[in-house]
């Protein structure tokens, strides 16, 4: 039977215990760098209304940003997005995303709507301002509403 109280026993589980808390104490100094990188960032989810959707997570973010400014960055990521859109400033109307292009006005058509943390879009996308941390959904779909679900 081993003896715990000798020498060679507690000098292994002060070893042990030492290489646990240099292992804690590193990954501790990396967490605040990890939660400082997401904290200046916003997402992006495509949802093409056919069970597909897309994910850019990590867009650059700072004061002043649109929604606009959030496309434009997801369309520098190596699987990132391609859009159009007409009009500038407060009359700017998206028009495609992707291969997937806006089929106009009245009843059973689709069209490109946005949410930003689940509420709907209520203006341009281009003048819409974002904060640090916001998700936008881009969904197409047929009914403007005010919820994510496009009700």
């Amino acid at each position: 039977m081993m003896n715990l109280l000798h020498p060679r026993s507690i000098n292994r589980c002060a070893a042990v215990l030492a290489a646990a808390l240099m292992i804690f104490a590193a990954a501790w100094t990396v967490r605040p760098a990890e939660a400082q990188r997401g904290k200046d960032t916003v997402r992006l989810v495509i949802d093409y209304g056919d069970g597909i959707s897309k994910t850019i997570s990590n867009l650059a973010w700072a004061k002043g940003n649109t929604v606009l400014d959030a496309m434009k960055a997801a369309t520098a990521r190596r699987h990132g997005i391609s859009f159009s859109y007409t009009g500038s400033g407060a009359s700017a109307v998206l028009t495609k995303i992707d291969d997937v292009a806006n089929e106009g006005g009245s009843g059973k058509k689709k069209n490109w709507q946005y949410w930003v943390n689940s509420v709907y879009g209520n203006r341009s996308f281009a003048t819409f301002q974002l904060h640090a941390g916001d998700v936008i959904l881009w969904r197409f779909a047929t009914a403007q509403g005010t919820t994510e679900q496009g009700k």
